[in-house]
């Protein structure tokens, strides 16, 4: 019997599920090993140690790092049987023409592998990342403990500053996610205004640092998360109200009885476009078996999963072929849910008569206020970030807090 090949897969917890390898281990014919790390963790293998994975399943703002390390190898669309059926998200950065073009890292600008070697959004043959995964980020709270001056109000991202939720917010670690979370929220506080709110100039990180800085003398936030089992972990304690969030963590607070609402802020989601990469040392028959996967996740199957975690596909037809009717219309079409519905490990989540917060996939795609970035001064916001996680007074409850 012939040894089948082995796959390395690199990338978080958000999309290499156990559900998945195994299926694609038995359709494919390969043996897959997903490894496993958080985001920081990723994406300094990536840069540095492309000899370790075959596959990196990341972001497209990630791209910045890992195509000028050279550390990733163009993809050839020609030998992705299902690529015109990707939709104009990733290719054009918007779903609708009528759409606006957000802030940020644009899919579209990465995506194309220009002649030159650089990359860009004019069309060719070879792209840095197939994209699959999608999603429109907010953050979440504990209604119950809404204060009364916000009860009327629109949910806003300046609700992660009001000084009413003092002590029992948390934010993502991650300087590309967590720094914009904060932006976005001193910006639509009034605080102060950005000029590119997805590429902040040097004086602006400094503003954005001082700000925070000030806020979190006094305690202002209570933890910083790395990824979603943490983020989960958080919001169950009893200290946590409001945390930026990815949807995975939802299906913890649900399994926990707890009550939950995610904000559709006016300002607009944070968005975020996810797909994989091939190791620039990836060849011959692993690089065979490598586009062997490429294929297979916009086959369907894989991307009804995501679906059943808050995921969208860049293909949603194909996922359609693999949801029921019910799925189809609570994840994609905005409709309330017809039945209870199961998440992407099978057990019950979505209760009967529910609806996902901000409508539907066009609609929630269509109202981005920024993309997660990759700044010019990515090198600089990083070290004022890590002033800012560092100014974390003295005392706090939460002492296995990740810092950077």
């Amino acid at each position: 019997m012939t040894t089948p090949i082995t796959l390395r897969v690199l990338g978080t917890s958000v999309t290499l599920l156990e559900s998945i390898r195994c299926r694609a281990e038995d359709e494919l014919g390969i043996r897959l090993v997903y490894q496993i790390h958080d985001v920081q963790t990723a994406q300094r293998i990536a840069v540095m140690q492309p000899d370790s994975y075959d596959l990196y399943d990341q972001w497209f703002h990630n791209v910045d790092f890992v195509w000028p390390a050279r550390a990733i190898q163009p993809i050839d669309t020609r030998r992705i049987a299902l690529w015109e059926e990707i939709n104009d998200l990733p290719k054009r950065g918007r779903l609708q023409p009528t759409d606006r073009l957000a802030a940020g890292s644009l899919p579209c600008d990465r995506l194309f592998v220009q002649y030159d070697g650089s990359l860009g959004s004019q069309p060719t043959e070879h792209i840095s990342m197939l994209p699959l995964t999608h999603n429109a980020d907010s953050f979440v709270y504990r209604p119950e403990r809404l204060p009364n001056s916000l009860s009327q109000e629109q949910e806003s991202w300046a609700w992660l500053i009001d000084e009413q939720w003092c002590g029992h917010i948390a934010l993502q670690s991650d300087a590309a996610i967590g720094a914009l979370d904060a932006a976005l929220a001193l910006q639509a506080a009034g605080l102060t205004q950005f000029n590119d709110i997805g590429n902040l100039r040097l004086s602006e990180i400094d503003q954005l640092a001082e700000l925070l800085i000030q806020k979190q003398r006094h305690g202002h936030f209570a933890a910083f998360w790395s990824d979603d089992r943490h983020a989960g972990e958080l919001m169950l304690n009893p200290n946590i109200d409001i945390q930026s969030l990815w949807s995975p963590m939802l299906m913890q607070l649900h399994r926990a009885g707890i009550q939950y609402r995610v904000a559709v802020p006016k300002e607009g989601y944070r968005a975020w476009f996810g797909g994989l990469s091939l190791s620039r040392c990836a060849e011959g028959l692993v690089r065979d078996a490598a586009y062997a996967y490429l294929n297979w996740w916009l086959s369907g199957w894989p991307g009804a999963v995501m679906a059943r975690q808050g995921f969208y596909i860049s293909n949603p037809p194909r996922a359609r072929d693999h949801l029921t009717p019910a799925e189809w219309d609570y994840w994609y079409a905005g409709k309330p849910a017809r039945e209870e519905l199961p998440g992407s490990d099978g057990l019950p989540l979505i209760d009967l008569g529910a609806s996902r917060e901000g409508g539907s996939y066009a609609e929630r795609m269509g109202h981005i206020g920024v993309w997660n970035s990759v700044m010019d001064e990515h090198n600089y916001l990083v070290r004022r970030w890590s002033d800012f996680l560092r100014s974390n007074p003295r005392g706090s409850s939460f002492p296995s807090v990740q810092t950077l």
